[in-house]
Formats: C-alpha cells, structure tokens, sequence
C-alpha cells in the first residue's frame, strides 16, 4: 500500500506555523516506520510554505532524520491548503493512531 502522511498535527504537535519548534509524536512515528519496515510505500506531505511560499524543505528533513523517521518520498509546500478535505480514501489522523 501507498500512505500519504501529513506532518504537522499528525506525527507532530506545531503551534502557530512555528516549524523549528515542533515536538515529535514518537509513539506516531513509531507506527508509520513499522508500516515502512512492513514493505509499505511511505510519502510524507507538507502544505508547510504552500501560502507563505518559504521554503521549508531543509528543516523538515532535518526533522525527520532527526526523528527517525523512514519513508521513501517528501513534498514540501505542494500539498494544497485547505479546511476540510473529502475524500473517500482519507482517514483522520486522531482515528488512524487509536
């Protein structure tokens, strides 16, 4: 399987668009690298600088490496922003991590 994972208030807590201050959720990453490690495709998603325009790739690799995080494709400021997505294959990251 493909999974598409959002950052910011899915495998970390972010406040007020304050990407350097990010706490990682280990427990979440923990759960997306065992589905990794399963064989699974692992694309994280970031609307991180798709209003702002800032280019915020460096920091969030260096977040991710730092975490431990393993997946095999990042995109940084290309994931539109949005209230409320649809969609028939999403699933909301508080439910997906019970």
């Amino acid at each position: 399987m493909i999974y598409i994972v959002d950052i910011d208030g899915t495998i970390c807590n972010t406040k007020d668009g304050k990407y350097a201050e990010s706490k990682p959720m280990f427990n979440r990453i923990e759960k997306i690298n065992k589905l990794y490690d399963e064989g699974h495709t692992i694309k994280y998603m970031t609307a991180r600088g798709a209003v702002t325009k800032m280019d915020w790739r460096e920091l969030t690799e260096t977040q991710l490496k730092e975490w431990g995080c393993k997946y095999h494709e990042l995109d940084v400021g290309n994931k539109p922003h949005f209230d409320l997505w649809i969609d028939d294959k999403a699933i909301n990251s508080e439910e997906f991590f019970k």
